[in-house]
């Protein structure tokens, strides 16, 4: 595989994926400068792709466009893509990612499921072939295909820079609201089950409000974010910058900002990409997975336990059995987690507390 000039990343999930993806994309432009990267990605992650640096097309595909014209779609990227590579890496298993590697490039590496069933026949027709493991960090998992190219893998996590003009507009904000020292606080979430319940919310905020440090409210303009907004208290230390921010300044913040409080989101990983301090509620979303990332030997001590520190980490899980279950939602359907109920936003807020007066 010396003669890589072209190469496809397939990333065919969420916003966490294509932000973990970018520390492959690292080591590839280290060891191939002079390659062409393109992105094959879903249009709801596009937001994040183009903010990942080296990349030279971004490639979409849309779940909304395959309920309208589905073979239309798929004959446009197939046209786009076919054998224009010299080498395609795919970090999703799904039948059409794959097929999308397979089709792209000669020298095809993908993940495929352990169950063969599902993966025998993508092993026939890849060149090289990994197993995705659910039990394994994403950025380790993501990874894996460094091997077959003889690539040292270090499971680094490489942090997304903000732009310059992001950075300007945060500045310039920050400077008219007369704010310098901040923490973040990121109630919402892609899907309602990682939200923590709106009582509960509310208590840690008006706790956060009682400390002397600015507390700013972040969120998109997704219909949960502005709900949140919507009926945010009015507090004199919170600012709510709630559907006011790119994710590009959203980036900017975190990287000015002294910590951050929230769920298990993109948001929450941007924030510890740059070591900052965090403070984060999961529900049902299992650590092996999407824990907040240092490094493998801290990886590795990691526990479903109601509260744990490593680094610069704090993690708050409810104390039940279930816990974590996977799921999305205790129905498995993107509802309501019951677990989030029984974490006490004190117990959040003590250990905040405690870091704002030992600093």
């Amino acid at each position: 595989m010396d003669n890589i000039r072209r190469i496809l990343i397939i990333i065919q999930r969420s916003n966490g994926d294509v932000l973990f993806s970018n520390s492959l994309v690292n080591r590839l432009r280290e060891n191939y400068p002079k390659a062409i990267i393109d992105l094959l990605i879903n249009d709801d992650t596009i937001s994040i792709g183009k903010l990942i640096p080296s990349i030279n097309e971004i490639i979409t595909f849309s779940y909304h466009q395959k309920e309208i014209n589905r073979t239309g779609q798929e004959i446009r990227i197939i046209k786009k893509i076919f054998r224009k590579y010299d080498l395609s890496i795919n970090l999703t298993a799904s039948d059409r990612s794959v097929i999308y590697s397979i089709i792209a490039a000669k020298k095809s590496i993908s993940a495929v499921e352990f169950d063969t069933k599902k993966s025998w026949w993508k092993k026939l027709l890849l060149k090289h072939y990994y197993f995705f493991d659910k039990n394994s960090h994403i950025l380790v998992n993501n990874l894996k295909s460094l091997r077959f190219l003889k690539i040292h893998s270090n499971n680094s996590f490489i942090a997304i820079q903000p732009s310059n003009k992001a950075q300007k507009t945060i500045k310039n904000l920050l400077i008219e609201r007369k704010i310098s020292d901040f923490l973040i606080f990121h109630p919402g979430a892609q899907y309602e089950y990682k939200v923590y319940p709106k009582r509960l919310r509310h208590e840690l905020l008006c706790y956060l409000n009682s400390l002397n440090i600015p507390i700013i409210v972040t969120g998109g303009i997704s219909d949960i974010d502005l709900e949140i907004r919507k009926n945010l208290p009015s507090l004199k230390n919170v600012s709510n910058l709630i559907g006011e921010t790119t994710i590009d300044e959203f980036i900017a913040l975190a990287k000015l900002s002294r910590g951050f409080i929230g769920m298990d989101t993109l948001n929450m990983h941007i924030a510890n990409s740059f070591g900052k301090r965090v403070f984060a509620i999961f529900g049902p979303t299992d650590l092996k997975m999407w824990s907040p990332w240092v490094n493998i030997e801290l990886y590795n001590k990691i526990s479903n336990t109601s509260k744990q520190t490593y680094h610069n980490v704090t993690i708050f899980q409810a104390d039940m059995p279930c816990v974590a279950c996977g799921r999305a939602g205790c129905n498995d359907q993107h509802d309501e987690s019951m677990c989030l109920n029984y974490i006490d936003p004190e117990l959040i807020y003590k250990e905040v507390e405690n870091y704002v007066n030992t600093q």
